[in-house]
């Protein structure tokens, strides 16, 4: 890489346009949609779909929502043309979609499109011709003129045949590109849109289809904005027009320049789920669709089942969403740090139902994309008090005392360090029960009745001390009460009894009560301790066990 890059590289130049409308604008609407998996998507692919999968892929689209989708380049091959066929002939396409099909601007493959689609109730001709200075001087060799008759007279071709498809009931709707918009001067770009248009000649009733693609992202999304402004306020006929946006993505912004466009007038969208496509890919449209739907946007494109969606593509595409990649990768939701988690759950805890979405850091309920709640939070060495008794609350249903949370956070951590990469929810688990539940060193319990009289409850525990079997018996205000005061005549462990929690784990007949004991041992800190049983009673004293347990361990 050069040191000074400055001579090799130029600035794009900006749009001249200081009283520019975007910028105050907010979006309120959904785009009309235009999916081109099938075609621009499938062109990047090492290996392209065969018929089988793009059907396949062609039935989730319309699933999904969308009412126009790029099929293919029927002129381009036999498998893009017999898989047209196929959508047609097989009555596959709903009477509310139009196919979309793309054509170079050349009379034989007009002809051969026209065969394509001939018999389908509605499609989208996609014609195309580059106009930038670039390709008309190294590819063309050609002015400005010569490039507007290409573009012409494809149009021209085309409405020779208009007639007989309409004949046999096919409705034709022109899209066309100069491709490579985004490099064009503008005021070219402007003439030849214009000429296609005058030839085309386009009512209320069927608008024709501009579409202004970024074929390489050059400019920083402000300046393709600007363009689509420019472009908008300049066409004379723009109540006849839906202009349309074909982003790619090769700075990295391929999302904002869709965004900012449609801020600056552009009524269409093309793009691809998970954003594939050629180099760094095309629009994301999940991407988009989803970011106005966090806005209060119906985006008309329905991604709950986000998951099942993704299972399609990457298998029809081989292709693989990264772990990062926006509302469809697998870590999008996950929080590792331990000050987002507790702020995640704090404010998860308190998100009333019916009310607008406002948890910490997650813009959108993962549960409206048909993701679960599970791997939100995640366990590492960087985790804190709150994830850890988040994943314990929400995938065991234990509901930790707030104390209670520092203390195992601290014990978690430890056991990520000796790892060294991610502990997983049950691993999070086997912890609790082996620092918990499963105490029964040196002290375990047998057996555990009481009798109560005149209000004062006593005790009768049958334990098992450093392996030798005892009864214990004491009397005391309550259940707990009782078994303490007579754990602490044994002389093992003088402790104050602190704190006590409970819950029940389940529902039903055979639920499980949990209970939480903390207490403070003469010589130590405060800790707690926990236990289960169907009765609460014995719950809460496995619970003392524990914590004497836990005591008795730090003090050895």
């Amino acid at each position: 890489m050069p040191s000074s890059p400055v001579s090799k590289y130029r600035a794009f130049p900006p749009v001249e346009l200081p009283d520019r409308q975007w910028p105050s604008r907010t979006l309120t609407r959904a785009p009309i949609w235009c999916s081109v998996d099938l075609r621009d998507g499938n062109q990047a692919l090492a290996q392209p779909m065969s018929v089988e999968e793009k059907l396949e892929y062609f039935d989730m689209l319309v699933g999904i929502g969308f009412k126009e989708i790029e099929v293919g380049f029927p002129s381009a091959s036999q498998i893009e043309f017999d898989f047209c066929r196929r959508l047609i002939e097989e009555d596959r396409i709903p009477d509310d979609v139009s196919i979309q099909i793309l054509c170079q601007c050349r009379k034989d493959l007009i002809d051969r499109s026209c065969e394509a689609i001939d018999g389908a109730k509605n499609v989208v001709f996609h014609l195309y011709n580059s106009t930038s200075p670039a390709q008309r001087r190294y590819v063309f060799s050609m002015d400005r003129s010569e490039i507007v008759k290409i573009a012409t007279d494809a149009i021209h071709l085309l409405k020779a045949h208009v007639p007989a498809l309409q004949a046999n009931g096919t409705h034709i709707q022109l899209e066309y590109s100069p491709e490579s918009f985004t490099s064009t001067e503008l005021e070219f770009a402007l003439e030849i849109c214009e000429a296609v248009t005058d030839v085309w000649q386009p009512t209320p009733d069927n608008k024709i289809i501009l579409n202004l693609p970024a074929t390489v992202e050059y400019a920083t999304p402000n300046v393709h904005a600007d363009q689509i402004e420019w472009m908008c306020r300049h066409l004379t006929r723009r109540d006849l027009t839906v202009v349309s946006l074909h982003t790619h993505n090769d700075r990295g912004t391929g999302v904002a320049a869709t965004e900012l466009a449609m801020l600056a007038g552009a009524d269409r969208v093309e793009g691809t789920l998970f954003g594939n496509g050629e180099r760094t890919g095309n629009l994301d449209i999940v991407v988009v669709a989803l970011n106005l739907y966090t806005h209060g946007i119906n985006p008309q494109l329905d991604f709950s089942n986000l998951r099942e969606i993704r299972e399609v593509f990457e298998r029809t595409t081989r292709m693989t969403v990264p772990d990062r990649q926006p509302y469809g990768g697998d870590l999008v939701f996950t929080a590792f740090s331990g000050s987002h988690q507790d702020a995640i759950k704090k404010s998860w805890d308190q998100q009333k139902t019916g009310t607008p979405w406002d948890v910490l850091y997650i813009p959108i309920d993962p549960a409206d994309i048909g993701r679960n709640y599970k791997a939100i939070i995640r366990i590492n060495s960087q985790s804190g008090k709150g994830g850890v008794a988040y994943i314990l609350e929400h995938e065991f249903g234990y509901i930790l005392p707030k104390a209670m949370h520092r203390e195992f956070g601290i014990i978690v951590n430890r056991i990520a360090d000796v790892k060294g990469e991610e502990l997983s929810a049950e691993e999070l688990h086997a912890a609790f029960k082996s620092e918990y539940l499963d105490r029964t060193e040196p002290l375990s319990l047998v057996d555990f009745r009481t009798t109560e009289e005149n209000r004062v409850v006593t005790c009768q525990a049958e334990v098992v001390i450093d392996g030798e079997s005892r009864t214990l018996s004491a009397s005391g205000n309550g259940p707990i009460n009782a078994f303490v005061t007579a754990v602490r005549e044994t002389g093992l462990l003088q402790f104050e009894f602190l704190n006590y929690a409970e819950h029940s784990l389940g529902s039903g007949a055979r639920a499980q009560a949990i209970s939480y004991i903390q207490i403070k041992p003469e010589n130590g800190p405060a800790l707690y301790g926990a236990g289960i049983d169907v009765s609460i009673e014995i719950s809460s004293i496995k619970g003392v066990v524990s914590a004497i347990n836990r005591a008795l361990q730090a003090c050895r």
